[in-house]
């Protein structure tokens, strides 16, 4: 063939070869042109599975073929497809029938009547990324020339470029299925949501969507809506369902929240343990707020295939779905705590007139100023308030607690706490208060990683006794927090002193400690005296100077040298019961400022 006769015939072989319509018709073309221009009898093409060792046939020609089984899938051992690949050349059979290196070939070259096997790598793959190569065969003895292997390499070229454009073409095709499909999800999310469907219908949606297991915390109603399991060997998908919902639930939500105040989407670790195993997951955390309030997440188990980025767009739908569809309970409970937190504040604060008003607004409230009732107060740890303090999920937690405490309480959020009034406790003791509590304490400590502070006021039966109570409460609170003191606390933890300092105005109780013995604590500080502590043991023990040397372990001499120069050196004089009574007063409000 000339070179004009090999221009015309590409020419043909590539529009015969663009006609297809799909990768098979592509690659049946392609070796019917191969055959037809460049004068072979019988050709195909194979795919290879190294994985597997084998080479599969994908099309063949074979214009004389009889109705007869042919082998399609041929040992990698046996057959010069996979040497071809590996040296990316043509290799070259001249007599099938004599060749003992492949004798796949030569038992086949009799039974199809063939002699000459050229096999050419196509640097191209099928639809499963195997790589390819095509085989023409003719029945005679046939000699191939540099120009005739360069001429069926120029067709085999054409034949991968139409295979790569197949290729692209259909991954244009998926994508294009794949945002049509998003696009259909995010419209079917919106209708879930427009229909006032419920959290756990859309969450059923969001799990069927995503190609990973989801587990979606909705913190609007505290509870926890699991989908597949996302480890088979441990859970089937109904147990998996009911461990999430139930042993795992606390741990999961409490994970939930620390990821997402840590600001961690990033894949990460978790270990859960439901009582009878503990096992180590794979997860992320996407955060589901409203004006900037966390009111629910998505737990996302990266154990199928990373996100594609219409996976991202799917994740962004049912972000906003799940946010919408939780965002009726949060402005429903936004309006009621920031009215019932308005109304508290506005009677512990003094700011009503008419007691009966306030009494009628706080019954349409499901409050009762009326009853006998005890103010809790729970005062969050500086790391939570840090972090926006009182959320949703922190009161569904108090109202869980309340509830099996068999405790009919109300619960009001305040700025880093929450107030919890409950019925008065009669008994003498109020052990029923003191264990609720205390419950409280460790239940919400183990939210917080650190026990909050939890005080309780006195019986309040009429509006005029609630700001009495919430001042006790706060008085309480800020001496917890100047002793480090954290849990349930009451007045008998601190004694009168602390008390007190609370009370009264610092600047005055600061300026009466210092003008009273301010200036020993200075000296001994300064020059490492005992003159505070001498002083101290000596009102202690009464005044009497041998008691106290005993005490201290002193001889009396020694006990005296320093009381007189104590009385030199700051003029302190203990001779009268009332100067007596104020020394003492300030050492013991000196030791209560330096503790705080």
């Amino acid at each position: 063939m000339d070179q004009k006769s090999q221009i015309l015939a590409l020419r043909d072989i590539a529009s015969q070869i663009n006609s297809g319509g799909d990768l098979a018709t592509v690659l049946r073309h392609l070796i019917e042109a191969a055959c037809h221009h460049a004068h072979w009898a019988l050709g195909s093409i194979m795919a290879i599975d190294a994985a597997h060792g084998y080479a599969h046939v994908i099309v063949r020609h074979d214009p004389t073929l009889l109705q007869r089984s042919l082998p399609d899938k041929w040992e990698l051992a046996t057959s010069p497809s996979l040497i071809a690949l590996q040296r990316n050349e043509p290799v070259y059979i001249r007599d099938a029938r004599e060749s003992e290196e492949f004798p796949g070939y030569r038992r086949e070259a009799f039974e199809r009547d063939y002699r000459t096997v050229l096999v050419m790598p196509m640097n191209c793959s099928d639809a499963e990324g195997g790589p390819m190569v095509l085989s023409v065969i003719a029945r005679q003895i046939t000699d191939v020339s540099d120009e005739e292997l360069a001429f069926l390499g120029m067709i085999v070229h054409l034949g991968a470029i139409a295979v790569e454009r197949e290729h692209r073409l259909q991954a244009e095709k998926r994508a294009a299925e794949r945002l049509q499909r998003a696009l259909k999800a995010h419209t079917s999310l919106l209708e879930q949501v427009l229909t006032d469907g419920s959290v756990s219908a859309l969450s059923s949606m969001v799990g069927a969507l995503l190609p990973n297991p989801v587990v979606v915390i909705d913190f609007t109603a505290n509870q926890v809506i699991a989908g597949h399991s996302p480890n088979p060997d441990f859970y089937t998908d109904a147990a998996w369902l009911e461990a999430a919902a139930g042993t795992l639930s606390r741990s999961l939500m409490k994970a939930a929240r620390d990821a997402v105040d840590r600001g961690n989407s990033e894949s990460m670790s978790l270990f859960l343990d439901d009582g009878a195993r503990r096992f180590r997951v794979s997860v992320r955390f996407e955060p589901l707020t409203v004006d900037r309030q966390l009111i629910g997440a998505l737990i996302i188990f990266p154990t199928v295939r990373e996100f594609s980025d219409l996976d991202h767009l799917m994740l962004d739908s049912a972000k906003y779905a799940l946010s919408v569809q939780m965002m009726r309970s949060f402005i429903r409970f936004r309006f009621e705590t920031r009215t019932q937190t308005e109304l508290f504040f506005e009677i512990v604060e003094r700011r009503w007139r008419n007691a009966n008003d306030v009494l009628q607004r706080a019954q349409r409230l499901g409050l009762n100023f009326g009853a006998a009732q005890q103010m809790i107060v729970i005062d969050f740890p500086e790391r939570t308030k840090n972090l926006g303090g009182v959320s949703i999920d922190l009161e569904h937690n108090l109202a869980r607690i309340t509830q099996q405490a068999d405790v009919a309480a109300n619960i009001i959020a305040t700025e880093g706490g929450l107030v919890c009034l409950a019925p008065f406790d009669t008994s003498k003791r109020q052990e029923k208060l003191g264990r609720l509590m205390r419950r409280i304490a460790e239940e919400l400590g183990r939210y917080f990683d650190e026990e909050p502070i939890v005080v309780a006021g006195n019986r309040c039966t009429a509006l005029a006794d609630y700001p009495d109570a919430w001042d006790r409460c706060n008085r309480m609170i800020r001496i917890g927090r100047s002793f480090g003191r954290t849990g349930a606390l009451s007045g008998r933890d601190f004694g009168p002193l602390p008390m007190l300092v609370a009370a009264s105005e610092v600047s005055d109780v600061r300026s009466f400690v210092q003008d009273s013995v301010g200036a020993i604590a200075d000296h001994d500080r300064e020059h490492n005296t005992p003159y505070l502590e001498t002083l101290s043991a000596y009102l202690r023990e009464g005044c009497r100077s041998q008691a106290c040397a005993d005490t201290m372990g002193l001889h009396v001499t020694t006990l005296r040298y320093r009381l007189t120069r104590i009385q030199e050196l700051f003029g302190v004089d203990v001779e009268t019961p009332e100067k007596r009574f104020a020394v003492e007063l300030a050492i013991r409000l000196h030791g209560v400022i330096d503790s705080r």
